[in-house]
């Protein structure tokens, strides 16, 4: 009989959010054997094709000669992919939650996390606070909309999209893994600070399986689908009537129908973004507002003090072509007024800003 403590591997099976007491709750293993070997062919071949335009996208958010090589695809459990990282890692959740639903994450180590936020924030010495994670985040929101776009046309499946990527900073063994067998592709990542860095990405099993068969057919892994067309019975020579009839599978899909309930931009949209990246837009600070009567604007003169509605030390209003988007704090560099953002307004805010 047990003393009730509980043993290391239940506590690594908590943190990651398996129940590692309950027979059915482990998430099912990757296709052994060649199934295995086809999928993670699959998945690197594509991820391979991605990396040209990971690379031209980081360094238009940096401002560096970022570089993206490999990956190198490999099946992995989560005890091996423990033992190759550091004791802190900065994971990104970015599951996919249609098209080819599944778990999908990012691991970087703290220095990669650190140098990446300080490039795209223009910042040196930076601590991964919320805003940094943000940073992260968004970087890696660039990452999976440029794989969704390319996924999409290369499978024709046009409803792929992904959960919000969200970032925490947490010791590996709290990071959040696929249960059995999963797919962990390795970059290895130049920021043009002289230094190699290392990227994880990991697709849970059933997101790796899809994705594989529908890059190469059905023979790179199991689908409910395809399976169940090739069960079903063979309809030739059935009568109807006295006339012979010739019946194949019948091709069924589920109908999708879009949500009524207004929903963050998916990673495709993300991704199709790069197209107008080199667009100018009109970036306003507004310090704040006031209404004044005809005859009190008539009466202004120098010396004249204007009362805003804006209290000393609240945050100032950021606009893009005189919508809000962010609020910050105003500062000075060298002999120049500047703005630090300290807070994103919600696609949701502003469009109840629209409404008002």
């Amino acid at each position: 009989m047990s003393d009730g403590a509980l043993s290391q591997d239940e506590i690594d099976a908590l943190l990651s959010g398996v129940d590692s007491s309950s027979p059915g709750s482990a998430a099912p293993a990757a296709p052994a054997g060649g199934a295995s070997e086809e999928v993670r062919r699959a998945l690197q071949s594509f991820l391979s094709t991605t990396t040209d335009a990971q690379s031209s996208n980081l360094s238009m958010m940096t401002g560096r000669d970022v570089a993206f090589q490999g990956p190198n695809v490999a099946p992995m459990t989560r005890e091996e992919l423990l033992q190759q990282l550091p004791d802190m890692v900065t994971a990104v959740k970015a599951d996919f939650n249609s098209g080819f639903p599944g778990e999908h994450s990012f691991l970087f180590s703290e220095e990669t996390a650190k140098a990446v936020a300080a490039l795209m924030n223009k910042e040196e010495n930076i601590e991964l606070d919320d805003m940094a994670l943000s940073v992260i985040g968004e970087a890696v929101g660039t990452i999976v909309g440029s794989q969704i776009t390319s996924l999409s046309g290369k499978t024709g499946n046009k409803s792929i999209g992904n959960i919000p990527p969200e970032a925490a900073n947490v010791p590996k063994a709290v990071a959040a893994l696929p249960g059995g067998t999963f797919m962990c592709a390795v970059y290895q990542l130049s920021l043009g600070d002289g230094k190699t860095h290392q990227l994880w990405e990991i697709y849970g099993p059933s997101a790796a399986a899809d994705i594989a068969q529908a890059l190469t057919g059905p023979a790179a892994g199991p689908s409910g689908a395809s399976a169940n067309m090739g069960a079903m019975p063979n309809m030739s020579g059935m009568g109807m009537g006295g006339m012979g009839m010739s019946m194949g599978p019948a091709n069924v899909q589920s109908v999708q129908f879009p949500s009524l309930i207004p929903q963050p931009a998916t990673a495709q949209e993300q991704g199709n973004i790069g197209l107008i990246m080199d667009v100018y837009m009109e970036m306003t600070v507004e310090l704040g507002r006031t209404r004044k009567l005809i005859k009190e604007i008539l009466g202004m003169g120098e010396g004249t003090i204007i009362e805003l509605d804006k209290l000393a030390g609240e945050p100032v209003d950021i606009l893009v072509n005189h919508k809000l988007i962010a609020k910050g704090e105003v500062v000075v560099i060298d002999e120049n007024f500047g703005v630090r953002v300290t807070e994103i307004v919600s696609p949701m805010e502003r469009m109840n800003d629209g409404m008002v």
